[in-house]
């Protein structure tokens, strides 16, 4: 697999570097999914044999990045409220609208979606010293974030917060995604499609783990190889992006039955 790194100073925004050069695309891979699919059957029957747990087994991004516990709940909750009102920048930033009030803006977007359900309540929580701490993160973030995204073009049918699910072992294993923005076409005889995730973090290891597994349940929703994945850093505004191939599907696979093991160790 090879990464590609845009630095900071890069005079490539992040759309052109996801969008590539089109005369060397490949062409598009209708037929890499079911073996995809036969690789964890098999695997998830290695681990869990004909058991049937109460309850399924849930495999999410999340579950793929190296966690590192903090017992700061505000700083954890923070850091929570950041990274859902950048991505609701960059859905706003996808569609063509021009964000002058990023905090705002995003907060109006999100209470609109999420209008009544447990996280608003919590973030309603909040008091006015941490809401002005996480403003100014989001408008920090958000800014770094519109400084190097460039323009997305309407043609490219750009869709955000892309959710897919996928269920194995009869039912008793829920792999879980959603890809914060998606660009290109699955029906085109070219591969066109690529995936582009944005995190408040800086990037590591987890983050690679993570644009695999990006890629992994995109190919299994579809049935389409993607062209490309990628990972956008508004801490630092480092972009990481790959060309999907077997190989890359196959370890997200691998990483995607390790966590799993992992999990029925404890059920």
């Amino acid at each position: 697999m090879a990464m590609t790194i845009l630095a900071p100073n890069s005079p490539l925004s992040v759309v052109e570097a996801l969008r590539g050069d089109k005369t060397k695309r490949p062409v598009s891979d209708f037929s890499s999914a079911s073996g995809l699919r036969a690789q964890l059957e098999d695997g998830i029957y290695s681990i869990m044999g004909k058991a049937s747990p109460v309850s399924p087994l849930v495999v999410r991004s999340s579950s793929l990045r190296q966690s590192h516990p903090t017992s700061d709940i505000q700083q954890a909750s923070l850091s929570l409220f950041r990274g859902i009102l950048v991505t609701q920048v960059l859905r706003l930033l996808s569609i063509g609208i021009e964000v002058s009030d990023p905090f705002s803006e995003a907060l109006s977007a999100w209470r609109c979606e999420k209008s009544g359900t447990e996280i608003i309540r919590l973030f309603n929580q909040l008091d006015k010293d941490q809401v002005a701490r996480l403003e100014a993160d989001v408008n920090a973030h958000s800014s770094t974030l519109k400084r190097s995204l460039g323009t997305v073009n309407a043609a490219w049918s750009p869709r955000s917060c892309v959710r897919s699910s996928q269920r194995f072992a009869g039912g008793h294993v829920l792999l879980f995604d959603v890809i914060d923005l998606m660009v290109g076409s699955t029906v085109s005889e070219l591969a066109s499609v690529a995936l582009f995730d944005v995190t408040t973090s800086p990037l590591n290891a987890g983050a690679e783990r993570t644009m695999r597994y990006h890629a992994l349940l995109q190919t299994l929703k579809t049935s389409v190889v993607p062209l490309r994945t990628s990972i956008f850093s508004s801490a630092t505004s480092e972009l990481w992006t790959s060309d999907v191939d077997y190989e890359l599907l196959s370890r997200s696979v691998d990483e995607v039955l390790a966590v799993l093991s992992d999990m029925w160790k404890y059920v």
